[in-house]
């Protein structure tokens, strides 16, 4: 494998089999732990603060994903110009559009901020947050919020990190604030008494140490990243390419949040038993997930560096190595969550509530049950997105939104919570119908296109 010693990881030569397995490791390792944590944490506010602080932090899931994973979903675009630049070789106009992804997150974190920071009550209302756990909903999501500059900048600082080939260091990072993040919950909650509060800003705080490592890091190793003189003059042309690749992945994220928020609303309305049992669920769930979700954000920086090199062909022996890596890890995860579901859905509760377990278990295995059809969704998407044809990956957004609300405003009055139980594999299967054609148009469009300047060049 192609790693140089300052840890850097070219992923255009060798098999890619094996590249996306060493890739992925620390990217599936640092989601486990970032989801150990989520469910750290959420096992910390069940056990001291009880059933109703639990349902008010599982109120705010959809409206966080909706607004953090847009600008999660953004710095994940600013990196793929950085990743084909370092693809091409081209350090110079690497580092301007790291220049220029410094001064977009800037921006952008301080608008949405203060955007959300104003309408967040009022959004928990619109989803019919039940009125005995708004309070503790409105504290944490907000304390959330106002940490939105420091999310900015740990994921573009990291996002730039893996653009090269280094997910190690990242992974090391995100368990040392990990640690960090589930000694502060004990110290707010358990120690200082400090409610939801205390559990939102203990992962603020760890999140800006994060930052700090990654900023430490690129300052000491990486040269390459080391912005000088003019190349940090904002550049309309670096800026609109950036955008180009960062708002469509944005706007993916938040049209897919628009349809959780509208679940959401459905199950709340369902009453704080239903809302306690899908935050449950959807812990155990993401434990799980998270290992897809690496592995798809893999493929945005295994596509981006391909395509710089314009080694086409490539793409399409990642993109069925990804699938059967995905798949074989999808039988295994549903043969363990049979046997493990109920207990760690008890983890989250001092005094089970018996309903509560039935219900959460049964979202549980079913979502589990239909995971290899977010291999597709992931691995397609992501490797879509990293070979610039970010638009495509918005329509796939747009059909998991669809899903979800029709799951919300259908399925649920219809069928009550399992109809928010088969919300996701439905939208998953959606996205799927579109992705996979989309996916054959990309890479041969991209054969004739890099083919045929090939054959120019040649003449």
């Amino acid at each position: 494998m192609a790693r140089s010693k300052s840890g850097e990881l070219n992923l255009t030569e060798g098999s890619p089999f094996s590249l996306l397995i060493a890739f992925s490791i620390p990217m599936i390792l640092g989601n486990l732990f970032q989801q150990l944590y989520n469910f750290v944490d959420t096992m910390i506010v069940g056990h001291f603060l009880g059933v109703d602080a639990l349902a008010g932090v599982g109120a705010t899931g959809s409206i966080n994903f909706l607004i953090l994973g847009f600008c999660m979903g953004m710095c994940a675009g600013f990196a793929i110009p950085v990743a084909q630049m370092y693809g091409a070789k081209d350090y110079v106009a690497l580092r301007k559009y790291v220049a220029n992804a410094y001064h977009l997150s800037l921006w952008c974190s301080v608008a949405i901020t203060v955007i959300v920071a104003l309408l967040c009550r009022q959004i928990l209302v619109w989803m019919r947050t039940p009125a005995e756990v708004i309070d503790y909903s409105y504290v944490y999501i907000c304390t959330i919020f106002l940490g939105i500059p420091i999310t900015f900048i740990y994921n573009v600082l990291a996002g730039v990190i893996r653009s090269i080939g280094d997910s190690k260091s990242p992974l090391i990072f995100l368990i040392i604030s990990t640690f960090i993040n589930v000694g502060l919950d004990y110290l707010f909650i358990a120690g200082l008494d400090m409610g939801v509060f205390g559990a939102a800003l203990a992962t603020v705080i760890a999140q800006i140490i994060s930052a700090i490592m990654c900023l430490v890091l690129i300052i000491r190793r990486y040269d390459i990243l080391h912005v000088k003189g003019n190349e940090w003059k904002a550049d309309t042309h670096y800026i609109g390419n950036l955008c180009k690749m960062g708002l469509p992945m944005g706007l993916q994220y938040s049209i897919t949040g628009i349809g959780s928020v509208i679940l959401q609303s459905s199950v709340n309305a369902l009453g704080p038993i239903a809302v306690a049992a899908t935050t449950a669920a959807s812990k155990v769930n993401m434990l799980f997930i998270c290992i897809i979700d690496a592995l798809g954000a893999a493929m945005a920086t295994y596509g981006g560096q391909n395509l710089g090199a314009g080694k086409i062909d490539r793409l399409r022996k990642g993109t069925l190595a990804a699938v059967i890596i995905g798949i074989s890890y999808c039988v295994m995860a549903f043969v363990a969550v049979i046997f493990v579901r109920r207990p760690l859905i008890t983890l989250f509760v001092d005094k089970p509530v018996p309903e509560m377990i039935d219900m959460a278990a049964l979202q549980v295995i079913i979502t589990i049950g239909c995971l290899s059809l977010l291999v597709f969704v992931n691995v397609l998407r992501f490797m879509i997105q990293g070979v610039g044809f970010s638009n495509f990956a918005i329509i796939a957004g747009v059909l998991e939104m669809i899903a979800r609300t029709v799951a919300g405003v259908v399925f649920i009055p219809l069928f009550g919570f399992v109809g928010a139980c088969v919300a996701s594999p439905f939208a998953w299967l959606l996205a799927d119908c579109f992705l996979v054609p989309a996916f054959f148009y990309v890479v041969n469009k991209l054969d004739k296109t890099v083919n045929g300047a090939k054959v120019e060049s040649q003449n």
